[in-house]
């Protein structure tokens, strides 16, 4: 299925492909990236388009899977893109974004597309409002794996999209009996990941004048809460030791993203399951919006 067919539904259609096959492209960068087209009603008949692109990895396909039916369920009428290479790190998207390599699946809206695109297509297509980013999971907690990597993406997207908002994508500490290889780095221990990212993801964001979208302190937070407890005999918000558990975690990742950058997640009906417990989604949405205004007062 074609973008176009995917998305007939829009009035205010963004037709990625199009853009990527007409439009002269630029460099690209280490992550996975989402592009969320928010189309909102106007002065009289025009519509305004928020772009969002998100570069990052597996862990922002996981943020992200489930921010397109909370846009649906909350009025926003939004194109969500992921960029989609398992693993990427910020120096291997800072090369992509130099080669032009189209090596990125595309996802529409969750949906995955067969023909691979690259970086600095996607990024030369449109002049973005918003742009996030975030380092791959098992080096997020490690300030030297940043650089110089963010820093040149970073001053790229100043010279190239004047004016662009730079969001930080704060990704989760690992589950504690992951078997991940990298878990090691953090001597297998949950929080001790959990402060060395936040620690890592608070200077970044200051290094380059970005605000954060806290996934991480949503995640650690539900996980002291007891239905989500798993060294007490909660459910793990994991489905295999680091990915995000598909129902409870991915919601509440996209919860995350929605009430940074879209509105007040508290009053969204959007339902993940219909087997998902509703105290515990209202759980979910309430930490969300503590967490991301704890974020914005200490900014």
């Amino acid at each position: 299925m074609d973008l176009g067919q995917q998305a007939q539904n829009s009035e205010s259609l963004y037709i990625l492909s199009h853009y990527l096959q007409t439009r002269k492209r630029r460099p690209a960068s280490e992550y996975d990236i989402i592009i969320l087209h928010e189309v909102s009603e106007a002065k009289g008949n025009e519509m305004k388009i928020k772009r969002i692109l998100a570069i990052g990895n597996s862990f922002s396909e996981d943020a992200t899977a489930r921010l397109s039916a909370l846009c649906r369920a909350g009025g926003k009428e939004a194109e969500i893109v992921n960029l989609y290479i398992g693993g990427c790190s910020l120096e291997r998207h800072w090369t992509n974004l130099q080669t032009g390599e189209k090596a990125y699946r595309l996802d529409l809206n969750g949906v995955g597309q067969t023909e691979p695109v690259s970086l600095k297509d996607v990024l030369s297509s449109e002049k973005w409002d918003i742009v996030t980013l975030q380092q791959v999971s098992g080096q997020s907690g490690i300030k030297a794996s940043f650089l110089p990597f963010l820093d040149q993406l970073d001053n790229y997207l100043r010279k190239n999209i004047p004016g662009v908002q730079r969001w930080i994508h704060e990704t989760w500490a690992y589950e504690t009996d992951s078997s991940h290889p990298d878990f090691e780095k953090y001597n297998k221990s949950q929080t001790e990941m959990y402060e060395a990212i936040k620690e890592s993801y608070s200077w970044a964001a200051a290094r380059i004048g970005a605000r954060i979208i806290p996934c991480g302190d949503v995640i650690q937070s539900l996980r002291g809460k007891k239905p989500f407890d798993y060294s007490h005999g909660g459910m793990s918000l994991c489905r295999d030791g680091f990915h995000i558990n598909l129902i409870y975690g991915r919601y509440a990742l996209s919860c995350t993203w929605y009430e940074c950058l879209l509105g007040d997640v508290r009053t969204n009906p959007y339902t993940p399951d219909a087997e998902a417990d509703p105290d515990l989604l209202c759980l979910i949405r309430e930490t969300v919006h503590s967490c991301v205004q704890k974020v914005r007062i200490s900014v």
